[in-house]
């Protein structure tokens, strides 16, 4: 019979498997790091991305929140000026009014009555002044009272001059409340 060895064949034949053992390992080792790779690029490319656009987006908060004050100071200096304007337009409104109450202050002052100091606050009037009797400063209560622009006169304070005064004066005060006459029969 003959003898055949077929040790060093499956020698070889096992050398080259490990050989294309190793290869396909080490290839698949490369194509592994590769995409480990790869993927590591993707997710950093990713992450800074989602950094510039999160930057853009505190950036244009940032804007926004300026405008929004922007706008509250627009608005705050808005009321100030429509309350400007209401002032004003009161003013223009009342411009007569005034004038006609001065004109009715001036009128309803009897003879030995003198104002020291007129003032107006909102709709109510305070005078001050000089009278020669206590019936002087119930004449001007009354007349004021009469006025139309003109009511419920209140007399808070009345002294009698010092003692040694060579004239009786006496120092008065008083409040009264502007009023507006109705107008009654006024034709449309």
């Amino acid at each position: 019979m003959a003898r055949i060895n077929l040790l060093p064949w499956r020698e070889q034949l096992r050398e080259e498997r490990k050989k294309r053992f190793l290869t396909a390992l080490a290839c698949v080792l490369v194509v592994a790091v590769a995409l480990l790779m790869l993927v590591d690029r993707y997710l950093s490319a990713e992450l800074s991305n989602q950094l510039a656009r999160n930057a853009l987006v505190q950036k244009e908060v940032a804007q926004l929140d300026l405008r929004i004050k922007e706008i509250s100071d627009l608005k705050a200096r808005r009321k100030q000026l429509l309350e400007r304007m209401k002032i004003i337009q009161d003013l223009q409104g009342n411009r007569q009014v005034i004038g006609r109450v001065f004109d009715q202050l001036a009128r309803s002052v009897p003879d030995g009555v003198y104002y020291n100091e007129v003032t107006m606050k909102d709709k109510l009037i305070s005078i001050s002044g000089i009278a020669e009797s206590n019936n002087r400063v119930s004449d001007l209560m009354r007349n004021l009272a009469a006025s139309s622009w003109l009511e419920s006169p209140n007399l808070t304070e009345v002294k009698a001059a010092a003692a040694g005064a060579v004239d009786q004066a006496n120092s008065f005060q008083l409040t009264v409340r502007q009023t507006q006459p109705s107008v009654e029969g006024a034709k449309p």
